[in-house]
């Protein structure tokens, strides 16, 4: 059963750090590209960042780059994504997806329409 399971979320104070978690089960995370998303209430699903299978190249979207980092531990079959330097605009739900087959070796994109498999999302709330 393929499933994808996001932890780590909370409240923190505007500046602070989070790392969210995105556990895989029925498949290999390594062998796929995958991206972390983001809604707040109201708003449209935001991409934020990829990582791509093998290689690993990675994207990030202009509102976290340079803060948010998406890494891959494939002995836990887990993906992360650490935040710094964290925003009240940075408020939403936090989703994880895998695109399944076909891929492209390397290549991601943080079109949500791409990706097949998503979690249940964790929130994160940036206030003071």
């Amino acid at each position: 059963q393929v499933q994808l399971v996001e932890s780590g979320g909370g409240l923190v104070q505007p500046g602070g750090s989070l790392r969210l978690s995105c556990a895989a089960s029925g498949f290999t995370l390594r062998n796929y590209p995958i991206a972390w998303f983001r809604q707040a209430p109201g708003k449209e699903r935001e991409g934020l960042a990829c990582v791509g299978s093998g290689a690993s190249n990675t994207y990030y979207s202009d509102s976290v780059q340079g803060r948010f980092t998406i890494s891959r531990d494939n002995a836990k079959n887990t993906v992360y994504l650490q935040m710094n330097s964290l925003k009240s605009e940075d408020t939403a739900a936090y989703y994880c997806a895998l695109k399944g087959p076909p891929i492209r070796l390397g290549a991601c994109s943080v079109s949500a329409y791409e990706y097949d498999y998503w979690g249940q999302g964790t929130q994160v709330t940036v206030s003071s």
